[in-house]
């Protein structure tokens, strides 16, 4: 039996893709086309690396300009296992994250802990916000109508003179 049967027909048309670009700036420009279409982000710091969680908000600010703006988020303290190097607490992490109004968990990749909750939660938030169908915010963003027509063509055997030539 599935931990979250209720996810089951939702997971069956998930896909999802994870870019790990270890907060390394020459990813920067690349990872700005990522953010377009995506539904949800995860966001991870290293809890043992106050620069990690410091610089968290560089990554923020290119989300907000690149992804849409509905676009899910999710921040996740990484490393949770090493207690005695960790350099972020998590009430400072759980505080940030609440201000942003965004879900916090942490997790370790060592041990397993909360990884998969961390991708179930993006998961339910993402589902939580398609099934509720569009924001007020997506409502009143402008729709684009393409009308399309026969393409007049003038020139050189398209024109008066009757020439079968094109150029």
């Amino acid at each position: 039996m599935e931990p979250w049967p209720e996810m089951s027909s939702f997971f069956s048309s998930f896909l999802s893709i994870q870019w790990d670009t270890a907060g390394q700036e020459r990813f920067r420009t690349i990872t700005s086309s990522y953010y377009r279409g995506a539904h949800g982000i995860i966001i991870v710091y290293d809890v043992t690396d106050q620069d990690s969680f410091s610089n968290m908000h560089l990554w923020l600010e290119e989300i907000n300009r690149y992804a849409s703006e509905n676009v899910n988020k999710l921040i996740v303290g990484n490393k949770s296992d090493l207690t005695s190097k960790k350099a972020v607490d998590y009430a400072t992490a759980k505080e940030y994250a609440d201000s942003l109004g965004v879900p916090f968990l942490e997790t370790s990749a060592k041990s397993a802990t909360n990884v998969e909750q961390a991708f179930l939660t993006m998961a339910e938030e993402i589902k939580n916000r398609v099934s509720s169908g569009p924001t007020q915010q997506d409502s009143h963003k402008p729709s684009l109508h393409i009308q399309s027509g026969p393409l007049r063509q003038e020139g050189p055997g398209h024109g008066a003179d009757g020439g079968g030539g094109c150029c």
